[in-house]
């Protein structure tokens, strides 16, 4: 049998166990809480350094899908690769997104002298996005202007880069682009809609069918308003109307009228300025 000191002695080593397994109970609970709290902290940390990080980096954005201020997105509808003509030249698509505000001058040398034309950002981003595009891959290079209408409407026509070398074919003013554009800057509270000194781009009559072809517009024309107007001439009108004068020699009179100018023009080179503004 066990003396009552050896019991004592038990007893109070019995007791110091439980209450240091109490008290290691304690301590693991204070470093799980502190762990969590800690984890906790650093989370916080992370998403206000990442909030902070977006912020930021996209603070000049607008509000509508993340396109930074003054600009727009454009949508370029590529032409099906299947069946292309042959008229169809590909240079790419130009960037979705596109200056909305400033000015640029375009300027088109020709043979028979320059002309000039400003465009306003803020009325054809996408349109002035696309012609600064085509002119930078020498699109419109040494290529003629194909149509002339004398009667009805006063236009010239160019922008087919397939319209080249000597003579005319029958596919002339059939070419353009891989990609097309819908119509911007439609001019339906404007009478006449296209006055001298327009300058516009030709479509086929259809929604978003805009490419590359524009005409510029040599006396006020009557043409309903559907046709994007890129910008205003602001020199060379006097080349215009030189080629006018010569006329045309019918060849489209009986479809959309007019037909190729007996006075020869050709686009030598097409350039336009940076964005002003």
């Amino acid at each position: 049998m066990t003396s009552t000191r050896d019991r004592q002695r038990a007893a109070a080593r019995a007791r110091l166990e439980r209450e240091m397994a109490e008290r290691a109970g304690k301590a693991r609970k204070r470093r799980q809480t502190q762990a969590i709290v800690g984890a906790a902290a650093v989370l916080v940390l992370v998403v206000a350094g990442t909030v902070w990080l977006a912020t930021s980096l996209g603070g000049d954005d607008d509000k509508k899908g993340g396109t930074a201020a003054g600009f727009v997105q454009c949508a370029y509808t590529e032409v099906p690769k299947e069946g292309r003509p042959a008229q169809i030249k590909d240079v790419g698509l130009p960037p979705a997104e596109q200056a909305a505000k400033g000015t640029q001058t375009m300027t088109i040398d020709t043979n028979l002298g320059p002309i000039t034309a400003k465009l306003d950002r803020s009325k054809v981003p996408c349109t002035a996005g696309s012609f600064t595009h085509l002119a930078s891959k020498g699109f419109f290079d040494n290529t003629k202007c194909h149509r002339l209408v004398t009667q009805g409407i006063q236009v010239l026509q160019c922008g087919d880069p397939s319209a080249t070398g000597k003579g005319w074919r029958d596919t002339d003013g059939t070419g353009g682009p891989s990609y097309n554009l819908a119509e911007e800057n439609l001019p339906t509270d404007k009478r006449p809609p296209y006055p001298e000194g327009v300058i516009a781009m030709a479509n086929s009559s259809q929604p978003g069918s805009t490419g590359s072809q524009f005409f510029i517009v040599y006396g006020d024309s009557q043409l309903d308003p559907n046709y994007t107007v890129l910008g205003t001439i602001t020199g060379g009108m006097d080349v215009v109307k030189q080629v006018a004068a010569a006329g045309d020699d019918g060849a489209f009179a009986k479809q959309a009228g007019g037909g190729h100018p007996k006075k020869e023009i050709v686009m030598t080179k097409v350039s336009l300025s940076p964005i002003q503004g």
